[in-house]
């Protein structure tokens, strides 16, 4: 199981999710632009995105 998501500010999420939608960058670079793994990004992304968004990213992520 993942860590718990560190608590984020309202602007810090919105960083974090631009970050995820961008084509190019990996888990890594999330990781170390904001320091969490690739299961709290995961967490995360399904509690601050709609279902629908989140399957979406999920298959982009999934073809990276």
């Amino acid at each position: 199981m993942a860590k718990p998501v560190p608590r984020l500010g309202p602007a810090e999420i919105q960083r974090v999710i631009a970050t995820a939608w961008d084509d190019h960058p990996p888990f890594n670079a999330v990781l170390m632009a904001h320091g969490l793994t690739e299961g709290q990004l995961v967490q995360l992304l399904k509690r601050a995105l709609t279902p629908n968004a989140f399957r979406t990213w999920s298959v982009r992520a999934r073809g990276r």
